[in-house]
């Protein structure tokens, strides 16, 4: 599948699809309250560019030095190339960045000319010699475990940990900072009456 969009996309324009508008897919409410139904797992809802565009508390937290990085814009393969803090973030960097890379080149193909993407790509070639390598390779490693596809080009992940594991305590330990700050903002952002 991933050859025959290449194929289509190497041949010339056909001008509807060069002239088309960009459709930009929204998160419907029944997605957003799936994902934030499920408070004790990191959840997420991502379009073919990594770009997520929709989170549940946890799932902010846990990525909470993507979210702090202004220059990532909420894209994973922004943050997993461009900042610093993304190499002691991932336990295993080179995993990600390799699985960053085939999920661009698939999109690519499917979606030749999507000017948010083309910009993207053009941006992490530019800025990042290491992504420039790999997207130079055309080697295409796609691992999306845990990922379920929704029309319009959108995913939802979700992550999980093994039930008695050191990482099952960490999320645990997560879920509940998370929820106590959750409800420290919340404090701190009601209106006190006036009455």
């Amino acid at each position: 599948m991933h050859l025959y969009d290449l194929a289509r996309a190497a041949g010339p324009a056909p001008r509807a699809q060069a002239e088309r508008r960009e459709f930009r897919p929204v998160v419907r409410p029944g997605v957003t309250r799936i994902i934030e139904g499920m408070p004790h797992l990191p959840a997420f809802v991502k379009n073919e560019r990594l770009d997520t565009l929709a989170a549940n508390a946890l799932g902010r937290a846990l990525f909470a030095p993507m979210y702090a990085d202004p220059t990532t814009g909420a894209n994973s393969a922004r943050f997993a190339f461009l900042s610093p803090a993304a190499r002691t973030f991932y336990t295993d960097w080179e995993r990600v960045t390799y699985e960053s890379v085939g999920v661009l080149c698939v999109a690519a193909g499917k979606n030749p000319y999507d000017r948010d993407l083309s910009n993207l790509i053009g941006e992490l070639c530019t800025r990042s010699d290491i992504f420039r390598t790999m997207w130079g390779s055309h080697d295409v490693h796609v691992f999306r475990e845990g990922t379920k596809r929704l029309e319009d080009g959108l995913s939802v992940v979700v992550y999980s940990a093994p039930p008695n594991t050191a990482a099952e305590d960490a999320l645990k330990l997560l879920a509940s900072w998370s929820a106590t700050a959750g409800q420290d903002h919340a404090r701190d952002t009601d209106i006190p009456s006036t009455k």
